[in-house]
């Protein structure tokens, strides 16, 4: 496993620097001079020059990507041109507050999809599991912006039980503003993971060890959560592993729409202000994490299925 991890690791650094070229690329050289965009379409060619000068944009490309490539290592990707922060105390500082968005949302996800995913394989094709379907796929096809503004209307406004918007920073005070976005988030993700969790079970509950643990007399909670549920480990780790970069981004719609200063907020808000730095930051960070997680996912198989060799 040692020896899989290590190659898969070098095998990281021609991918990361294909990403490095990509972005630096996408954000340097096909969108156009980024001097003139930070100060806007009236700026005169002069204040255009001191600003490429400044930025050091006036250096030739391949300079200017050796000047990207040493912030990507180097974790310092300067100074937001909109705040003037550097980049990097911006997304630390933004962590925390995407991580008590996210954290919480997902594991209460992952154990309302799973159990009840669980469950339903005791009442497939009966109208309780239908039903259950339909309402999963009517919830998929409505957009999480209205969900947003829904919610937002009836409990923030209407009914006022909870805040529309607003953020403390402490850790006590944080969860009355957090908790409308945790259920918005839960009621987004709960539908699509129930049918995916769904269909994992339901291939499983055919196979012959569950005959066989049938045959030996096996409750019907054992052969589930000790079986069924171990062996479907290997798709559930898939999409759990998948999900982690995420968490730790933040969601870009609810930290927007509800003022929280999470990583997600950040990068809408640097969109919005054509802040580049903060965009190619986020965009490389962003891959790191995938690769990151694409790799544990592939160490967690092996442990949870012996079966599987890593090679």
């Amino acid at each position: 496993m040692l020896k899989y991890a290590l190659r898969r690791i070098l095998y990281m650094i021609p991918i990361l620097f294909g990403v490095t070229v990509i972005t630096f690329l996408l954000f340097n050289v096909a969108a156009g001079n980024p001097a003139a965009m930070a100060l806007g379409n009236h700026a005169s060619a002069e204040r255009i020059a001191q600003l490429e000068r400044e930025l050091g944009l006036d250096k030739p490309l391949i300079y200017q990507y050796f000047d990207f490539v040493k912030q990507v290592l180097t974790f310092d990707f300067g100074r937001s041109w909109s705040t003037k922060q550097t980049i990097s105390s911006m997304i630390l500082s933004g962590v925390g507050a995407s991580l008590s968005l996210t954290v919480p949302s997902f594991f209460i996800t992952l154990l309302i999809t799973v159990s009840i995913s669980l469950l339903l394989t005791q009442f497939r094709g009966s109208v309780i599991d239908k039903s259950v379907i339909v309402v999963c796929l009517a919830a998929l096809s409505i957009s999480s912006l209205v969900y947003i503004l829904f919610f937002q209307y009836m409990f923030g406004y209407k009914v006022a039980l909870f805040p529309i918007n607003g953020w403390d920073p402490s850790w006590v005070g944080r969860w009355e503003y957090l908790t409308l976005p945790i259920i918005i988030f839960v009621v987004i993700q709960v539908g699509s993971n129930m049918l995916y969790y769904r269909t994992i079970f339901l291939d499983e509950i055919f196979q012959d060890y569950v005959r066989t643990a049938k045959a030996k007399g096996l409750s019907q909670k054992v052969i589930l959560f000790k079986h069924v549920l171990r062996n479907a480990m290997v798709p559930i780790i898939t999409l759990i592993v998948i999900q982690m970069p995420f968490l730790i981004l933040g969601s870009l719609l609810l930290e927007s729409f509800f003022g929280i200063p999470g990583v997600g907020g950040l990068v809408v808000r640097a969109i919005n202000s054509s802040d580049f730095p903060v965009v190619k930051a986020m965009t490389v960070i962003s891959s790191i994490l995938y690769m990151i997680f694409q790799l544990l996912s592939d160490l967690l198989y092996a442990v949870v299925d012996p079966k599987i060799q890593l090679k």
